[in-house]
């Protein structure tokens, strides 16, 4: 599991919590990797498409269609509604699917 993030971006420390928490309730024992990302060229270069960005398996699950590569903070669809992460269970969910 990676979390690409830059640093101007808060939401990024709530998707860590969020995802460490889903990794111990599947049983994971493991940490999400941090991955800065710094510049429009790093941005384009790794098809980040904002922070936060999560990564299981290499793959992002939460990925949009028309989405443009850049340094910004990140909205996710959730049950509830636009939010600055995905929701526990969407993340529990994610891990599952991997």
């Amino acid at each position: 599991m990676t979390i690409r993030y830059f640093e101007s971006c808060p939401h990024w420390r709530n998707a860590y919590d969020l995802l460490v928490r889903a990794l111990a309730a599947e049983g994971l024992d493991t940490e999400p990797r941090l991955e800065r990302v710094d510049t429009d060229e790093d941005a384009q270069r790794l098809d980040f498409v904002g922070s936060p960005t999560i990564l299981v398996g290499g793959h992002d699950p939460f990925r949009g269609i028309d989405v443009t590569p850049g340094l910004s903070c990140r909205i996710f669809q959730t049950p509830e509604g636009l939010a600055a992460t995905p929701t526990f269970e969407q993340l529990r969910e994610a891990l599952r699917s991997d």
